[in-house]
């Protein structure tokens, strides 16, 4: 009952607030219980205004950054989505419920595990995942419809790019390794269109096509 009352909460005063209006989106943050993919050591801090540490130099983002990133993807419930940045699995969780199908690549093994463990713990059946290199995306699971990068990228990654439907959707911070801009992206007639949504800060993405490590 707690954290029932602290995601409503979260949801009304961090979020709806300021300004996000999908009520998809909103529904489904107060259902998602996000303190289940907090380390126990700071699970008390869950439904804070800001991103917590997970492990292994990475973090969960602010509750009020996962849910503008997940508007921005004007998810309707038919859409594959390709996450990159699997991290805890809160995000993957949230898209698991607002869309067809999920696959979430992840580079670092023991996130993906654990992550892959608490959504089973959650009964959500309808994501894949792969460790591995997110620059490159996945072409044997390719076209997507919408991709959402937890992870900052230089620029749009072309091969995100190649794994796209006409009239999809990417999503992602992008600039250099320390200041970014939160982008979509959309591909109409096999040329991209960019729409930058604000300033935010995140890791940078690292593989092939993002930054050297």
């Amino acid at each position: 009952m707690k954290e029932t009352l602290l995601r409503r909460r979260m949801v009304e005063e961090q979020i709806r607030r300021r300004g996000i209006r999908d009520e998809r989106v909103l529904s489904i943050m107060e259902e998602v219980p996000r303190h289940l993919f907090i380390p126990k050591e700071i699970r008390h801090l869950s439904y804070a205004d800001y991103p917590l540490p997970i492990g292994e130099g990475q973090t969960i983002s602010q509750p009020y950054i996962v849910a503008d990133m997940t508007a921005a993807l004007r998810l309707s419930g038919t859409e594959k989505v390709l996450e990159i940045g699997t991290g805890s699995g809160y995000q993957t969780a949230i898209l698991s419920r607002l869309c067809r199908e999920v696959v979430t690549i992840e580079r670092i093994p023991v996130l993906s595990a654990d992550a892959q463990r608490r959504l089973a713990m959650m009964d959500i059946g309808n994501v894949t995942f792969i460790v591995g290199d997110g620059s490159l995306g996945s072409p044997a699971h390719a076209p997507f419809d919408r991709i959402l990068s937890a992870a900052a990228s230089p620029s749009v990654p072309a091969p995100w790019v190649s794994q796209l439907s006409e009239g999809g959707i990417i999503v992602l911070p992008m600039g250099d390794r320390y200041e970014q801009e939160l982008t979509r992206v959309t591909l109409r007639c096999g040329r991209t269109e960019s729409e930058v949504l604000g300033g935010c800060r995140f890791a940078p993405l690292v593989g092939m096509s993002g930054f050297s490590s």
